[in-house]
This record gives C-alpha cells, sequence and structure tokens, in this order.
C-alpha cells in the first residue's frame, strides 16, 4: 500500500454518541480532534487496520489503552513536540556518543524494539498499553514502511531503542526502552541526526514527561499542532525501510 501524498481521503460512514464520546463504526475519517478535552480522550471502537492508524495520525489522533479496554483514540493539549533543531545534547551523554558505546542501527529489529517497550515497567502504570494487538498493528505498518525503530546495541545485544511512524516529514515518536543506561538516549540523538539530515519539521511525543523537556522537547497548543501537522503531511513520505538512508 502506498499513499500517493501523505494521507489517505476516506469518509465517515456512521457515527453515533454515547458517554460523551463518538463511538467509530467502519469509519476511517475521526472527529475533530478540537472537540476532545485538554486530557485528549476523543473517540472509542474502529480498528487497528493500516488504514484507520494512518488515518489517525495524519489528522493528530492516535491509540491508547489498556488489554480488555475497547480501542480508545486521543488528542492532547498541549502536545508534546520536539524539534530536532532544538534538541539539547547534554555534556555527559556528547562523551558517551565520542566513546561510541553503542552500535547503532535503524529498522533491523522492529519486532524486539516495540516488545522490549511493551515489558519495561513504567513508573505509575500497573500494565502496558502495548497490547498484543498493537504490536502486530505497528508490525504490519513497518512491513508497509511507515513504522521505523531506532536501535542501540552493546557488544551485539540489543540494549535499548526507539519506535514510531513517520508521515510526510515528521516522526511520531510512540516509546523507548533501555536496559544498559543512556541507551535510549543514543537512540533519540540518532532518530534526531536522522531528522535533521531529512528535514524533518518536528518529533511527536504526545505528552510531557521531564527526560524529554530535558532533552528540548516542548508543549505547543493543539491548534498550533494540527497546523505544523497539516503542513508537514505535504510533503513526501520516506516510505520504506530506513537502514540504507541515515
Amino acid at each position: 500500500m502506498k499513499l500517493k501524498n501523505a494521507c489517505i481521503e476516506l469518509n465517515i460512514t456512521d457515527t453515533n454518541l454515547k458517554a460523551g464520546l463518538i463511538y467509530l463504526q467502519e469509519m476511517i475519517e475521526f472527529p475533530d480532534p478540537n472537540l476532545a478535552d485538554d486530557e485528549g480522550l476523543l473517540a472509542q471502537g474502529g480498528q487497528l487496520s493500516p488504514e484507520f492508524l494512518l488515518s489517525a495520525y495524519c489528522q493528530g489522533i492516535y491509540p491508547w489503552f489498556c488489554e480488555g479496554e475497547p480501542i480508545l483514540w486521543w488528542s492532547p493539549n498541549p502536545r508534546m513536540l520536539l524539534f530536532p533543531d532544538k534538541f539539547k545534547l547534554r555534556k555527559s551523554l556528547a562523551q558517551v556518543i565520542r566513546r561510541n558505546t553503542f552500535e547503532l542501527k535503524v529498522d533491523t529489529a522492529f519486532r524486539e524494539v516495540i516488545t522490549a517497550c511493551s515489558q519495561i515497567p513504567r513508573p505509575a502504570q500497573d500494565e502496558t498499553w502495548i497490547t498484543k494487538d498493537i504490536i502486530e498493528a505497528y508490525v504490519k505498518l513497518h512491513e508497509l514502511g511507515f513504522a521505523h525503530s531506532f536501535e542501540s546495541y552493546f557488544e551485539g545485544k540489543l540494549v535499548g531503542g526507539l519506535y514510531g511512524l513517520s508521515i510526510g516529514n515528521c516522526f511520531f515518536g510512540e516509546s523507548m526502552f533501555f536496559t544498559k543506561t543512556d541507551a535510549s538516549k543514543v537512540a533519540l540523538f540518532h532518530l534526531v541526526q536522522f531528522a535533521l539530515k531529512h528535514n524533518f519539521s518536528f518529533i511527536d511525543a504526545q505528552q510531557n514527561t521531564g527526560h524529554l523537556k530535558s532533552l528540548g522537547a516542548e508543549e505547543i497548543p493543539r491548534s498550533e499542532f494540527l497546523a505544523l501537522l497539516k503542513k508537514a503531511l505535504t510533503s513526501k513520505t520516506l516510505q520504506g525501510k530506513w537502514t540504507d538512508l541515515v
């Protein structure tokens, strides 16, 4: 499947209201993200097919739910973005990079990265949102050339990385993991360098975390994010594996 430009054009076939949420029933076009409150919950239901997911991201929406729950779709306000040229390279991280502590690769172990992300304990979270269905859905997007992984290896072993997907000239970051100190930070640095090389507009971090803020990410209003996204989607998507593009 290839997208002619950046986004797919499909129409709503059915909607109804219940409990303040718009339920999705066999539709691709989502409700206006501005209908969501600041927390961002917009809709529930639908599918995790490539068409649903790509349409959602094109509209500034992403899935986030736990095992056993219906699929929930979010578009928070404000939105956390990392602009590649504003990345803050800390002195300690720069030293790690100069020492070549890690071997860096792209798109060589996507399933392993997303699976590792699903298994890392998170503060104040009893269970992962990266369910088996999410894993299979994003692996499919990887096979189609939209989802990508940045990986850190130490002595031949995968010890950190991140994954997300890219449409137009932006990258939607989903999750990262590490089993060795600084491994995920180095993978993020690698993503930033890739984004600079290919003139990406922004890296979407979705929600505020102190870790990403310390690296230069910032919050912007949802309306501003949607305007930036609309512009980013006019650029050609780097569809396919990025292994040889670094």
